[in-house]
């Protein structure tokens, strides 16, 4: 099976992984796990980095910090990973759901602003839902498939209807947005480095931040905010969210190639947007001049969705279709979902994505890119 999106270790992986082994450090304290904080921060451009067990966790403790709880709305987009909404519902909140932008498969800042403008109100510095009465605290926008949104919009409307901003940029590690890395805009960001992803520690998330202050609180919540270094005394509800030296010891030699890792990720996007061109009704993500996306995973838009994902499937040419609407699961359907005509849904039925692992092969990419165009 040619896969969709594989783990790539041809670097020092085994070497430091090893080295954990031989000297013992194998759990969430160790040198490694400082230096993937240490590399991280410095990539994104933060001050803060604070690794965790995966990038669902890390959205769930940047939730905690801001106080979200079974009172309270997050704004997310509808069509996003199940983790960000499960982040939310982990909280007690509930997601309200804005409908996709048709071309680029980001969250509709029109749509994001109408909403804003008609349904919420402010009382005492706070956004509030009107029909309810019920805080809004955080927006979490998400960079979907390594692509943002108009940053600069975004960060307006949150602060002028005063809403936390936090990133779930778990996709978008390589990315950038005027120059400035995808996690940098909000309050905090995070990554995944889940098995699929650019990088991987196997499983493992990334918390970034400018505020000293927030990163220590995270990485005292991520440890079972054990508050003695020798008592097991604890001041607060605490989690086992943080990542173990070995799996760090993976991300750290993942880091180390990781701007050839995303140097790969354009050349195969550009593979196919070249033996692509023209056939059928196949169109990429719309990508604005001002991002610099990490093109994680190469996704087209196509009506012969089903047509296309059988081909490839059927000759072990591993694809997936894309995300279900988050309105459309059965866990959310109560939820609040802002649209005028459902785009979500049409995105879904038509896009799936193909495969795209950094060691994938010319060859192999025209293997995919002939097997896509005998559907035409």
């Amino acid at each position: 099976m040619l896969l969709l999106s594989g783990p790539n270790m041809a670097g020092n992986e085994l070497k430091y992984v090893t080295e954990c082994i031989t000297t013992g450090w194998v759990s969430s304290v160790g040198a490694y796990v400082d230096q993937f904080e240490k590399m991280s921060a410095e990539f994104a451009g933060t001050k803060y980095a604070v690794a965790t067990s995966s990038g669902t966790t890390a959205l769930h403790i940047c939730l905690v910090m801001m106080g979200v709880n079974n009172e309270d709305y997050v704004i997310t987009p509808n069509i996003t990973f199940i983790a960000t909404c499960n982040s939310i519902k982990y909280t007690g909140a509930n997601p309200i759901f804005i409908d996709t932008d048709v071309d680029s498969w980001q969250m509709d800042l029109n749509l994001l602003e109408e909403f804003l403008t008609n349904e919420t109100e402010q009382r005492n510095g706070v956004c509030h839902l009107k029909k309810d009465g019920k805080r809004i605290p955080v927006i979490m926008p998400v960079h979907v498939l390594g692509n943002m949104c108009d940053m600069d919009r975004l960060l307006a409307l949150a602060k002028q209807h005063n809403l936390t901003v936090i990133e779930d940029s778990t996709e978008a590690l390589g990315s950038y947005y005027k120059g400035k890395h995808a996690g940098s805009f909000g309050l905090m960001g995070t990554f995944s480095y889940n098995g699929n992803k650019i990088i991987t520690t196997g499983g493992g998330g990334m918390i970034v931040t400018y505020d000293e202050a927030l990163a220590k609180r995270a990485k005292h919540l991520t440890t079972q905010a054990k508050s003695d270094p020798f008592e097991y005394m604890h001041d607060a509800i605490g989690y086992n969210y943080r990542l173990v030296n070995v799996a760090a010891a993976m991300g750290v030699a993942q880091m180390e190639q990781l701007p050839g890792f995303i140097k790969r990720k354009y050349e195969i996007i550009n593979f196919y947007k070249t033996e692509l061109q023209g056939v059928g009704d196949i169109k990429f993500q719309q990508v604005s001049d001002d991002v610099k996306p990490n093109w994680w995973m190469p996704t087209i838009f196509t009506t012969k969705q089903k047509e296309v994902l059988k081909a490839l499937n059927d000759n072990k040419m591993q694809s997936r279709p894309f995300w279900v609407p988050m309105n459309q699961l059965p866990m959310f359907t109560n939820d609040i979902y802002y649209n005028h005509t459902d785009r979500s849904n049409f995105v879904y039925q038509n896009c799936l994505s193909i495969p795209c692992s950094t060691y994938i092969t010319d060859a192999d990419l025209k293997a995919v890119s002939d097997k896509i165009k005998e559907c035409y």
